[in-house]
């Protein structure tokens, strides 16, 4: 099965990329196809409410990444959201693709219907429950399977490398990608 996962953080390679790639590399250690996709460098324009997009299969806009990033999403088994949290909540480049993908899928229902889900975020002290939350009513709303861990997947660290040191948050990583293994093993 095909997991995406997609990487919020304004960083490249940085500690949200750190705790992507340990969940995802449990997922992987079951057979399932993987991919991360990293936001950085990108600027994914706002929604425009235009709701163009009802009865079709995507954005009709075109001058960023997030058509091709939105096919990606719908042809998933399993996406994993991530985001550093700058301003107490996902950043702004990940709000941005969950604003149009919600616009999509609302106006087409039923694109993200069963598909399994995870969120992730990496805090240097506070507001990564905010980013948690704002991921997770991203999927309710779209009747995905929503996976846990043995706490919240939240990770803390500043510079890059640090939240590598969180070993609970390392340990709730893991954990978060066997749950999504073991859920994708049992709806094959």
């Amino acid at each position: 099965m095909k997991v995406l996962a997609i990487n919020g953080s304004s960083r490249k390679d940085g500690n949200t990329a750190d705790m992507l790639n340990l969940v995802l590399a449990e997922i992987e250690k079951e057979g399932h196809e993987i991919e991360l996709i990293q936001l950085a460098g990108h600027t994914i324009n706002p929604c425009k409410a235009c709701f163009a997009c009802a009865g079709k299969s995507n954005c009709v806009f075109d001058n960023d990444i997030f058509r091709e990033l939105y096919t990606k999403m719908t042809e998933a088994d399993a996406i994993v959201l991530g985001s550093s949290t700058y301003s107490a909540d996902v950043s702004s480049t990940l709000k941005a693709v969950i604003e149009r993908a919600s616009v999509v899928s609302d106006t087409n229902p039923g694109m993200f219907r069963h598909k399994v889900a995870g969120a992730v975020a990496v805090a240097r002290r506070a507001g990564a429950m905010n980013t948690i939350d704002t991921i997770n009513h991203f999927f309710l709303n779209k009747e995905m399977y929503l996976v846990g861990s043995t706490y919240w997947n939240i990770a803390y660290g500043r510079l890059p490398g640090e939240a590598l040191k969180d070993e609970e948050g390392v340990a709730n990583m893991k954990n978060l990608g066997e749950n999504i293994a073991w859920l994708l093993n049992h709806l094959k």
